[in-house]
């Protein structure tokens, strides 16, 4: 059974939802397997931490096109994106594992990077057509699928390294294939469009409008991107040069997906009763200490902690959609576009600076910056607007 185009409707269309939640979770299991690939690929290629990072960026870099993509997706419908992503991505992932030069691997990374950026334009308010009034609850949802991937794809990296070797790696291509080819019948009759194109606004005017809205939000999401990087991105190489192996390394970077996964499940419903801005100073005000323990644990100490650090580092990302999309009713494509393409960047460039002080430091005092600079956010926090409260 397809899924229906019911843009119209206000109630929770939870069949369609996690219809996309799922093609999320196949897409992001993919680009999930650069940080579990970091340690082998920094051994192949003698990387330093600084050009190891630099890889995250190729990935990121296509999110520029992200606000052009989101505006087109508010005139035309762009569903096909969705359906090919999965197909796309995972190939150009896939072959990471055989890649014969540094060059290559940035080639194959900007390929993914691209899909990923269409997929992330797209999916989102695709989703949130879907919510009606429960938009937090429809974030949720959406994120869960994205933590869900990101949790496997560093348990099927090193899982694939070690039984596969590198060198039958791009047969995990093979699930994305099959995820788009199901999404071809599942989504015949859906559309990125609006519900009415009527008061669709200029983008410089949609934008302009959302100034208030997305000012504050890059403050916030830039605070938050290096504590992000430091334990998304570099997590495996940090517990591989404290004597983890690879594979602990691996699957500790499960557990703070996991646990941002169940987080994110809750946060963006939670959000919708009792306000975004209250979730978002707890985790801001929460997240540093837990980090500096973290940090000083050692052992089976540590798993608790990335549990706690999971639900609180990760679960706010629905909840900060949440705000973009509830301010923007009749450009949400285009401004969903504009935040993603800001959230990736600065993200990206988070990745570089924490490589280049963990070759200047080291990865420890790293992770203790980045955590430090947290609640630099949470003024900016109490600039953004209330939400609407649906009990």
């Amino acid at each position: 059974m397809s899924v229906n185009s019911a843009v119209e409707r206000e109630d929770f269309q939870a069949n369609g939802v996690a219809l996309l939640s799922s093609a999320h979770a196949v897409h992001d299991t993919y680009t999930a397997f650069l940080p579990a690939l970091l340690p082998v690929l920094i051994q192949k290629f003698s990387l330093t931490n600084t050009a190891a990072g630099l890889l995250s960026v190729f990935i990121q870099f296509p999110s520029l096109l992200q606000p052009v993509i989101g505006n087109i997706a508010d005139r035309k419908n762009l569903k096909i994106f969705i359906i090919l992503a999965p197909t796309i991505t995972g190939s150009a992932m896939s072959l990471l594992g055989i890649a014969p030069s540094y060059g290559f691997l940035a080639f194959l990374l900007v390929v993914a990077g691209l899909s990923s950026a269409t997929f992330h334009a797209v999916g989102p308010v695709l989703s949130s057509s879907l919510s009606g009034k429960r938009l937090g609850k429809g974030m949720s949802f959406w994120m869960v699928g994205g933590e869900l991937g990101r949790s496997l794809g560093p348990i099927i990296t090193v899982t694939a390294i070690g039984y596969l070797t590198l060198d039958r790696f791009p047969w995990l291509l093979m699930a994305g294939v099959m995820t788009s080819l199901f999404l071809s019948r599942k989504l015949d009759t859906i559309t990125t469009l609006p519900k009415t194109t009527i008061h669709n606004s200029h983008w410089k005017t949609a934008l302009k409008k959302m100034r208030p809205v997305l000012l504050p939000i890059a403050f916030i999401t830039f605070a938050r991107s290096l504590i992000l990087a430091s334990m998304t991105t570099f997590l495996p190489t940090f517990l591989t040069f404290q004597g983890s192996s690879l594979w602990m390394a691996g699957a500790s970077l499960t557990i703070l997906e996991v646990a941002g996964m169940i987080g994110a499940f809750f946060s963006g419903a939670l959000s919708d009763k009792i306000g975004r801005r209250r979730l978002l100073v707890v985790s801001y005000a929460v997240t540093p200490i837990l980090t500096f323990i973290f940090i000083s644990a050692t052992g089976l100490m540590q798993i608790p902690l990335l549990i706690l650090l999971g639900v609180f580092v990760i679960s706010v990302v629905p909840v900060i959609m949440a705000v973009v999309l509830e301010n923007a009713p009749e450009n949400r494509s285009l401004v969903n576009g504009f935040y993603m393409a800001m959230s990736f960047i600065l993200t990206s460039l988070a990745v570089v600076l924490v490589g280049f002080l963990s070759d200047i430091l080291d990865l420890r005092y790293t992770f203790m910056i980045s955590a430090g600079l947290l609640p630099l956010g949470l003024p900016f926090i109490f600039m953004l607007p209330k939400s609407k409260k649906n009990i």
